[in-house]
């Protein structure tokens, strides 16, 4: 799952400094939320496809993982912002935002307001 496009101001010439936000479920049902600045090699490590153990310690044992959002947000700060206000979410909330019933938007706007 893939976007491209919104970023939180700068140039879009270098994905790099672009930070995504992203939800991976979990095998449990519970969802695990996350922000990286390549998500398929992030979905990789949480999975241990690399056998190096660099994934979160919360997915450890809850397989299998399957990324079900992603959006890019860009700059680290703003991921930041917008991922603690994801975390505060409910379940039901964070199920609205995997079916774009909640829209990312909506959280950063709401973060913006928190300076």
């Amino acid at each position: 799952m893939t976007s491209t496009g919104m970023r939180g101001g700068g140039d879009v010439s270098d994905p790099e400094d672009c930070w995504h936000l992203y939800l991976i479920r979990c095998g449990d049902n519970s969802l695990y939320t996350g922000i990286t600045t390549d998500v398929s090699r992030r979905l990789g490590q949480h999975q241990n496809r690399d056998g190096k153990g660099k994934g979160a310690k919360f997915l450890r044992g809850k397989q299998p993982l399957t990324l079900v959002f992603s959006a890019p947000i860009g700059d680290r700060s703003e991921a930041q912002k917008i991922e603690y206000r994801v975390k505060q979410l409910g379940k039901s909330d964070k199920e609205a935002l995997v079916s774009r019933q909640l829209d990312i938007d909506t959280l950063r706007s709401q973060s913006s307001g928190d300076e």
